[in-house]
């Protein structure tokens, strides 16, 4: 279980801002959430992480960040979490909720 939180710290511990969705196999809502991802990440690409952790197969860290209810969303950059809410929610909120901790793909000097 060590193991599990040292990987999940390194992983939340990056200048790349992380979501994660904490979801289970028997949840209902959850079942909804991958293809909103999917969009998501066709549309942000590479700027952000988006993990699946599973609060049945983890339950230390679903412990940790008090996971009640599926699918809870958050956001990390940094270590820190930034954003957080419980669940279904479409891409396009997503991505405006994730806007302010993207960085810019391509800065172009003038």
């Amino acid at each position: 279980m060590e193991a599990q939180n040292s990987k999940f710290s390194a992983l939340i511990n990056s200048k790349t801002p992380v979501l994660i969705d904490f979801s289970a196999e028997w949840c209902g809502p959850c079942k909804m959430m991958p293809p909103i991802l999917q969009q998501l990440k066709s549309e942000v690409g590479e700027q952000v992480r988006i993990i699946k952790i599973d609060v049945d197969r983890n339950p230390d860290i679903a412990r940790q960040y008090q996971i009640q209810g599926v699918p809870t969303l958050m956001i990390f950059q940094d270590g820190e979490m930034k954003w957080r809410q419980s669940g279904v929610m479409q891409a396009f909120q997503l991505k405006q909720v994730l806007q302010p901790y993207l960085q810019p793909e391509n800065k172009t000097e003038k």
